[in-house]
């Protein structure tokens, strides 16, 4: 029996930057495929900047033609403004895949921290020296990819301890 391989895209939105990472998991081998960080006009309106940043995930989607996709889950801020600029970046991130028939799933940053590092309270350095551990030969030049990596990883290990428990119950029926 052929072991399959997923691609899996992860998401770490932002209006100014969007960090994506995109690994493919065959059985529980995670390789590194590709990485990087959408940028935004800073001096173009939010419906211009919304609309690139859809833009750019389409074509990200179309080149690399994921099985799921995962984003990172906002947290509050103290600016209410950042806030609401960062949800509307999630909700283009969350739209992208969505419309192209991609399962998308949805992580809480310390749940993505847990999953990666092994906990919650993890900074940003620990986050990325993890990823750069698990994906060797990954070259990760922005904390945003890193982070992309890590949402994209966290899924892999969801997917990962799903399979396993779908085939503990089949072996038991």
């Amino acid at each position: 029996m052929a072991i399959r391989t997923v691609r899996i895209l992860g998401i770490d939105p932002g209006l100014r930057f969007t960090g994506y990472g995109i690994v493919s998991l065959a059985g529980n081998a995670l390789r590194h495929v590709a990485d990087g960080v959408i940028g935004t006009d800073s001096a173009a309106s939010v419906p211009e900047r919304l609309f690139a940043l859809d833009t750019a995930l389409a074509a990200l989607i179309g080149q690399f033609a994921p099985d799921f996709a995962a984003v990172e889950e906002t947290y509050v801020n103290v600016n209410a403004t950042a806030t609401l600029k960062l949800g509307y970046a999630r909700g283009v991130a969350l739209l992208a895949p969505a419309r192209a028939g991609v399962p998308v799933a949805e992580y809480g940053a310390k749940t993505v921290k847990r999953s990666v590092v092994g906990t919650g309270s993890a900074d940003k350095t620990q986050v990325a020296m993890m990823v750069r551990r698990l994906l060797p030969g990954a070259i990760i030049t922005r904390a945003d990819a890193a982070d992309a990596l890590a949402v994209a990883i966290c899924h892999a290990h969801h997917l990962g301890q799903a399979t396993l428990m779908a085939a503990s119950r089949r072996g038991a029926a």
